[in-house]
C-alpha cells in the first residue's frame, strides 16, 4: 500500500505518517525502486496499534521508547512488558477520573433537565 491508502484506511494524514516515521514511532517502511513508501501488512499493524495508543493519551516519547525496544529483539520482552504495565496503570488512573468527571456533567444535566422542566411547567399553570 502506498501512504496515500495507509492514510485513507487509518484516518491519518500523510504527513503524519511521514512523521511517524521520522521520530522512530514507525519501523522504518520498505520503498519501492522510485521512492515510494510501499507498506506492509506489518506496517499496518504498526499504524494500528500506534493510532490506538495515541488515542488513548498514551505519549509519543513511550511509543518511542516501545518501537525502539521491539527492534532490539526478544531480549526486550519483559521490559516492553514493564513499559506497558506502566502505562496501563496510568491509563487506568486517567479513566477513573474520566468516569468521575462524566457521573458529575450527568448530574449537572439532569439538575438543569429538571430546572426546565420545571420552568416549563409553572409558565403553564392557568391564571386564577
Amino acid at each position: 500500500m502506498n501512504i496515500s491508502e495507509v492514510g485513507g484506511k487509518f484516518g491519518l494524514s500523510q504527513d503524519t505518517l511521514r512523521y511517524y516515521e521520522r521520530v522512530g514511532l514507525l519501523p522504518r517502511v520498505n520503498r519501492t525502486k522510485g521512492g515510494v513508501r510501499d507498506y506492509t501488512e506489518e506496517d499496518c499493524k504498526w499504524v494500528e496499534f500506534i493510532k490506538c495508543m495515541r488515542n488513548v493519551g498514551l505519549p509519543v516519547e513511550v511509543l518511542i521508547e516501545y518501537v525502539a525496544l521491539y527492534q532490539l529483539g526478544d531480549e526486550t520482552l519483559q521490559t516492553r512488558k514493564e513499559l506497558l504495565i506502566e502505562q496501563r496503570k496510568q491509563l487506568a488512573v486517567r479513566l477513573e477520573e474520566m468516569q468521575s468527571t462524566l457521573e458529575r456533567l450527568d448530574t449537572k444535566i439532569d439538575r438543569y433537565e429538571q430546572w426546565t422542566y420545571a420552568k416549563d411547567k409553572l409558565q403553564r399553570r392557568p391564571f386564577n
